[in-house]
């Protein structure tokens, strides 16, 4: 039993998916954090998008 839960301390081949999920948790924090910080920039931005559009297919 000693020389399975050493070998399992050691193992590190499950070390770089646990590396790659941090890294996209840690991505996905910043990209949700960045949206509502600029909710409203991006709204106004869509609305301006869409008014255009909406210009432009009326002319």
């Amino acid at each position: 039993m000693n020389q399975f839960l050493a070998t399992l301390w050691n193992d590190e081949s499950g070390q770089d998916l646990a590396e790659y999920v941090l890294l996209l948790v840690l991505i996905a924090v910043v990209v949700a954090t960045a949206i509502i910080a600029f909710r409203g920039a991006i709204v106004n931005g869509f609305n301006s998008a869409t008014a255009e559009l909406t210009d432009s297919l009326n002319q």
